[in-house]
This record gives C-alpha cells, structure tokens and sequence, in this order.
C-alpha cells in the first residue's frame, strides 16, 4: 500500500525565502496561487499581456508579471497551463529564463514522460497533481479539509527537490488530506489510461451506447436520456460517498442483481482487452504521438469529433430535458 504524507511529514521551511512563480491562472493556476499566498507563500503569478486573468489575479491581492519576468523573479516555477501549450511557452518564456538551482513544477506529468520538454541537468523537476478541480482545491483550503495529491520527482540537482514538493503541497491544502507518492511515468499512463477508457471515453461511450440501444428499440428518446444518462449522477455519487459496495447497498436489490449478473456481460472480455490494448498504445507513446500531431496539424480530428458529437440526438434531448430542471443552472433559473 502506499504510504501517505500529511502535514507533519512537509515542512514548509523548504520554501522560506523562495518565491512560487505560478504560470497560468485557470482553474488550477487561481487556487494553487491564493492557496500558496493564504499560506505565507510569496507568489507571482506569470501571465501573457492582454491575459483575461490578470485584473482578476490582481484583485486577490496577487503580484502578476509576464510568464518571462515571473519566471525570473521564481525560485520554484509551476507550469499550470494546458499539455498542449506547455511546450511551446516552455521553450519561448520559461526555458530562457529559468534560474539554475529553481525547480520546475508540474501538475501532470506528460510533457516531461513523453520528453517534449526536456530540462536541462542545472534545475530540479517535480509534480504536484491534486486530484480534483481547482474550485474544490480553494473551496477545501478554505474549509480546512484539503484535497488528496499526488507527488513526484523527476530530477533532484540540490538535493532539496522532495522538500519544496512536499512543502509545496502542504502549501495549497493537499497534506491536510493526504498525498502519496508516484513517478512521472506512473502518474501520466495511470492518467491517460484513466480517462480514455473509464472516466470520459468509457462512461461517455457507455451512456450513449445504452441510450441508442434504447431509441433504436422504439423507447422515447427522453426515457432512455433519463435511464442511461441523467441518473449516472446519483449512482457516481454513492460510488464517491462510498464506494462499490455502498452504491450496491443503496440501490434497490433487483438493480443489485442485474448489476452482479449482467456488467460483465457488457464490460466483457473483449472489452478488457481492448482497455490493455489502448494501455499498451499510452505505455509505448503511440497516443501521446498521435496527440502531439494533431495539435500540429492544426487539430482536424478532434474538431471534427467535436462538431460531429454535438450534433448527436443525445444532446438535444438532453438540452431540452435540463431545461425542465432549474436546479441544473446557474443561480438556479432556466436558461432561455
């Protein structure tokens, strides 16, 4: 089992009189930075010019300077912006600039793993990865729990590389509730893996896949939408609140029988071995080269998936359902 670091194994001493040069100010740059600075942290947050965020990461109180000055002002650099931009940014703005002695940060470790961005020998690379949204990750901070992260280091030059990791976790709530210890490599495939085949390519696929069954059948497309689509949401949140075992608990017993007796006729072995197939194709690179081609190429498959999957039935019934629910929109009042 892995062990798990909290608040006393992360002093935050490794950070006194370094200054956190956070770049990018999304939904994980806006919390890693005000929960840094509510932790004594000195922060600089690293922005393009004409950046929406700057006046916004102002008005918390938060020194913002260009990605270059902000990285030369940094003793330890948070690259917090998307995968497919970071090494175009890293190359122009942060590379150039980047002090020897600082350690260069990462919340995912794809760029480093799949050497797209391959720092020199003069600096320490590291990764800190909460494992929820940046709005969860300020809204815990605040409320004293902390969200759980992971943790890692690539290269360790000064021999202080693991102290500012942990202290910098510490430092934006994440000892509080715990962190556990990975490499770049373990964190990026578990990721990758995790996503293309449970949490958005699987789930996604598996709702749409029932709702068709469902409408080709002759069902009302709203009931099937209803049935293998908007209650996933109830059966999620006991799985989170809880577990497998609590969800099956909550649920009623005929739906506890069809579970144990007909999932593995879905999720069969077929489809197991196509999850060690697209396992096998993020392990040896052939996903992160198809990805970093495509961005290359301007992206004409994934716009092209894009466009066609909001043209999908599925998602006009599903507009036309959430407009009965206001509770589903913001401040609670339908969208017109």
């Amino acid at each position: 089992m892995a062990k798990v670091y909290h608040d006393g194994d992360a002093d935050m001493s490794a950070l006194a009189g370094q200054r956190v040069a956070v770049i990018g100010y999304g939904s994980q740059g806006h919390a890693h930075a005000l929960n840094l600075q509510d932790s004594g942290v000195d922060v600089v947050v690293g922005l393009y010019k004409g950046s929406k965020s700057w006046e916004a990461a102002e008005q918390e109180d938060l020194r913002v300077e260009t990605v270059e000055n902000a990285v030369q002002m940094g003793n330890v650099v948070m690259l917090l912006v998307p995968d497919q931009t970071q090494k175009r940014l890293y190359d122009e703005a942060v590379k150039p600039n980047l002090k020897p002695g600082s350690t260069l940060m990462f919340a995912h470790g794809f760029n480093i793993h799949f050497s797209q961005i391959v720092p020199g020998d003069e600096v320490d690379v590291a990764m800190v990865a909460p494992k929820g949204p940046g709005h969860i990750v300020r809204r815990m901070f605040k409320e004293g729990i902390g969200v759980p992260a992971l943790f890692a280091v690539h290269q360790d030059t000064t021999g202080k590389a693991r102290a500012r990791a942990l202290a910098y976790a510490r430092g934006i709530g994440a000892t509080m509730a715990g962190v556990l210890e990975t490499t770049f490599k373990e964190e990026t495939e578990t990721d990758l893996f995790g996503e293309q085949t449970v949490l958005c390519g699987g789930i996604s696929h598996l709702m749409k896949a029932g709702f068709d069954t469902l409408v080709e059948a002759g069902y009302q497309p709203e009931l099937a939408y209803f049935e293998c689509i908007h209650e996933m949401k109830l059966i999620v949140d006991l799985i989170y609140q809880g577990g497998l075992s609590y969800m099956r608990y909550s649920v009623s017993d005929t739906a506890e029988f069809g579970d144990y007796a007909s999932g593995p006729r879905v999720i069969s072995p077929a489809v197991r071995d196509e999850m060690r197939q697209i396992l096998a194709e993020i392990q040896d690179g052939t996903f992160a080269r198809t990805w970093i081609l495509e961005n290359q190429a301007g992206r004409p498959a994934f716009n092209n998936y894009r466009r066609r999957a909001k043209e999908e039935l599925v998602e006009k019934v599903g507009a036309d359902l959430r407009a009965m629910m206001p509770w589903l929109q913001p401040n609670g009042q339908k969208r017109n």
